[in-house]
């Protein structure tokens, strides 16, 4: 028997208003008994309770607004200089050293076993959640139900629900209570569930892990998937650094690796203009070559060989970029951003 909800005359009134989505049309009724159902057998045959699956399937409901943003999401458009100050705000690192003295123990306790500095420890929580301030608002088993039946990552999304209710089972939690972004993300540090599957960790020692209302559980499997990518506190995020203004733009994209000798002899320079120190540490280079390739467009003219133009501006005269460090790309293993990496580099200085 196909599984009906008593909430559908409210959607199908939502759809009566022609709102289509998925090149489907209006809402398709026998798809999403399709999704249930496909639901309930592989949660079924995963071993999943019958309390967890009746739970999650007993008044689902579609969200058109979670088809509305995955649709939605646009190309970044902001500079890093935009970027930056937005993310790394005197807001932001204000409340990051307040949380400092609130949790001291804490973080002290995360970072003698997974050897993550407190300050890059508060730079990812202030990024993912402006240190639990930021209230998810998507109940997560609609919103995986939804994307489901979307169709566009219905294998992504399924894994997800999945390991959500597997979540939900092992750790005595109610499926429906937990709240996460409409892609699926949740809790101080914004973890997909599998990731909170493979990471999590019961930092509170309460028997159970809850990365939504305990900050230590959220903290401690922060810290542990951060060791796991290879975090070394020995190292840089990033440097900033000055170049020549004829510097070559093509190798400005973090994944051409020199020696810091290397880079030195190409014109790098430390931001007050001294030579770099002569080593063998191998880093990338990465600066905004859009911003760069904008201010090219207004060069100045000469009236003749030695005189600007009145109303010309001269160029400035170097281009800011940044050193990355091995820990930089292991932060893009978090979040594939190279913007967001460095804003983490920036905010974890600010908060040392």
């Amino acid at each position: 028997m196909k599984y009906r909800l008593p909430i559908f005359f409210g959607i199908l009134f939502v759809f009566a208003t022609n709102v289509a989505f998925a090149n489907r049309g209006a809402f398709d009724l026998e798809r999403w008994d399709t999704v249930i159902e496909g639901i309930r057998t592989k949660a079924t045959n995963q071993n999943i309770s019958k309390s967890v699956i009746d739970e999650t399937l007993k008044a689902p409901s579609f969200i058109p607004g979670i088809i509305k943003s995955d649709r939605r999401q646009s190309e970044f458009t902001l500079t890093l200089d935009e970027y930056l100050n937005r993310t790394v705000s005197t807001e932001r690192i204000k409340n990051g050293h307040k949380k400092s003295a609130e949790y001291p123990t804490l973080l002290g306790r995360v970072e003698k076993k997974y050897g993550i500095p407190r300050n890059v420890m508060l730079a990812f929580w202030g990024m993912e959640s402006n240190y639990g301030a930021i209230k998810s608002k998507h109940q997560l088993t609609n919103a995986f139900l939804t994307l489901i039946y979307d169709g566009r990552r219905e294998e992504f999304f399924t894994k997800q629900l999945l390991s959500l209710m597997k979540i939900a089972d092992k750790n005595k939690l109610s499926v429906t209570s937990i709240y996460g972004s409409w892609a699926g993300a949740m809790g101080h540090f914004q973890f997909i569930p599998t990731t909170l599957a493979q990471y999590g960790i019961d930092g509170n020692n309460d028997g159970r892990i809850d990365i939504i209302h305990s900050v230590g559980d959220a903290m401690f499997s922060a810290g542990n998937y951060l060791n796991k990518l290879g975090w070394n506190k020995n190292e840089k995020i990033i440097k900033p650094v000055i170049l020549p203004a004829d510097f070559d733009r093509t190798v400005l994209n973090g994944d051409i690796k020199k020696s810091l000798s290397e880079w030195g002899q190409m014109g790098v320079t430390d931001m007050d203009g001294t030579p770099l120190n002569q080593s063998e540490t191998i880093v990338g280079l990465i600066a905004d070559t859009k911003e760069i390739a904008k201010r090219d467009l207004y060069q100045p003219q000469r009236n003749d060989e030695t005189q600007l133009l009145d109303t010309d501006v001269a160029p400035a005269p170097v281009i800011k970029a940044y050193l990355t460090y091995p820990n930089f790309y292991r932060i893009k293993k978090w979040n594939n951003s190279s913007w967001y990496a460095i804003a983490i580099g920036e905010l974890s200085e600010k908060l040392k």
